[in-house]
């Protein structure tokens, strides 16, 4: 019998996901169940009322049997699925509670004085409820039909008379009623458990994408750590190959100097010193020290640079700030430096956009993109245009964009640019820090996104994409 069960899809062969699916199916909505339930008891003692209005003379009959089965079998059955441990009973519990009336029912045809002339729609009628409004299997209801059938058989043997062909009328529309429930449980059933499987596999194929999920996260959080690290590692790098050059120039010259003073204090313990000796180590000592203080200086405006490389959130306050005020405000700061390079600018923003922001990150960015500009788009120093539009895509997003029209990056370089250390003014004292610093503004402090726009030939675009709300 199983076998044919699972055959026709009405059983699962693994018995943990069929006591799981037993448990979806049957014990997923008690709570509806009950109300059904109590519906059931409801609509069984109610039915005394027809009596009443065909034979009152038996109504104290019925009303015992139909009242005593919903109070005394009914209402409690419907109570005992409250109790916690009751409800892995629950199938028995619906099976018991659909058995009792129904075998019941037929005693109650030898007493009405029609016989069982409407035994087959009381019989249906139970039929029907127990079809639809309880969670019953195609096992437990094929019980049900076959005890209910056998209690309509026995109550008729034990009726005086019967007119002729009712007997057989009443098994033809019960017996067609079985067979209809037995359909139609089987179907939902049917539909239940290919829907339980669809859901079981929707779940298993999500917890399986979590995993992927939690597992692409913790190699992409792996490769960002290693990332940094080799990028922590150029850095580190970078500083020392860049610092290192004027410190030992400087360390060089002094030592050279400290040679000269020994050289000095030597002839100052002689005999007799030359003016000329004195003032040519005077010379050098002097031209030592400038050399050094020049050294030293370029070692000490590095590791400023260095500094603002690690740049975070809490390295200044956020505020609101109306865009284009500021900028003017920004650019008026900037013009001197900029004009020194021969280097005008030009600011096209719409009045009325609010930031509420950090406007020292940005100002950062947009004073080294224009210094960038100045040092790195126009090498001949013959002065060039700098040119900042503003727009507003949306209303969660502003765009700068900052253009020149110089002679442009070399396209090798352009996939490295916002790399630390990558410069083409190597030979003039760039460093190669500016684009960097202004990627990681951009990115930790703004929350935003800066990437260059220009592919090929002259001319610079890079555009800056920030929140409105960092």
């Amino acid at each position: 019998m199983l076998a044919l069960l699972i055959r026709l899809g009405l059983r699962f062969e693994d018995r943990i996901e069929e006591r799981r699916f037993v448990d979806q199916y049957v014990r997923g909505s008690l709570g509806w169940t009950q109300i059904a339930m109590l519906l059931g008891a409801a609509t069984y003692a109610g039915y005394t009322l027809w009596d009443w209005v065909l034979y009152p003379e038996v109504v104290p009959t019925t009303l015992a049997i139909r009242g005593g089965t919903a109070l005394f079998v009914l209402l409690p059955l419907t109570a005992l699925l409250s109790r916690r441990l009751m409800k892995p009973w629950a199938e028995t519990i619906f099976l018991v509670y659909c058995v009792i009336p129904g075998c019941i029912l037929p005693s109650i045809y030898l007493v009405l004085p029609s016989g069982f002339t409407f035994a087959a729609p009381g019989m249906m009628m139970i039929i029907l409820f127990v079809s639809t409004m309880l969670p019953l299997r195609i096992g437990s209801l094929a019980i049900f039909c076959l005890l209910s059938w056998l209690a309509l058989l026995v109550a008729e043997t034990f009726a005086p008379t019967m007119p002729m062909g009712l007997r057989f009328i009443n098994h033809s529309l019960v017996g067609n009623a079985y067979a209809l429930s037995l359909y139609a449980v089987a179907a939902r059933e049917y539909r239940a458990r290919k829907q339980f499987r669809t859901s079981e596999a929707l779940q298993r194929e999500k917890e399986r994408s979590e995993k992927s999920l939690r597992d692409l996260r913790a190699t992409q959080e792996h490769l960002v750590q290693a990332e940094k690290l080799a990028s922590l590692g150029r850095l580190v790098a970078g500083v020392a190959h860049e610092v290192s050059t004027p410190l030992g120039l400087a360390l060089t010259t002094s030592t050279a100097m400290q040679t000269d003073l020994q050289t000095i204090a030597d002839a100052l313990g002689g005999a007799s010193v030359r003016r000329s000796d004195l003032t040519k180590g005077i010379d050098r000592l002097k031209q030592g020290l400038d050399l050094t203080f020049d050294n030293l200086h370029r070692a000490s405006e590095m590791v400023h640079s260095f500094r603002q490389v690690a740049v975070h959130q809490a390295d200044e306050d956020r505020r609101a700030f109306e865009l284009k005020d500021w900028l003017a405000e920004l650019m008026s700061k900037l013009g001197p430096l900029l004009s020194h390079h021969a280097l005008t600018v030009d600011v096209q923003c719409p009045a009325g956009i609010k930031l509420n922001s950090y406007p020292g990150a940005l100002a950062q960015v947009i004073s080294n993109l224009a210094l960038n500009t100045a040092g790195h788009a126009y090498p001949d120093k013959r002065g060039g245009r700098f040119a900042l539009t503003v727009s507003q895509p949306d209303a969660k997003r502003v765009r700068l964009v900052c253009t020149d029209d110089g002679v442009g990056i070399p396209e090798e370089l352009q996939a490295q640019i916002f790399d630390p250390f990558v410069t083409t003014g190597r030979e003039s004292g760039h460093a190669g820090l500016g684009l960097h610093i202004a990627f990681n503004l951009v990115a930790s402090s703004l929350n935003g996104r800066l990437r260059l726009e220009s592919k090929r030939g002259p001319g610079t675009q890079i555009a800056i994409e920030i929140p409105i709300d960092a």
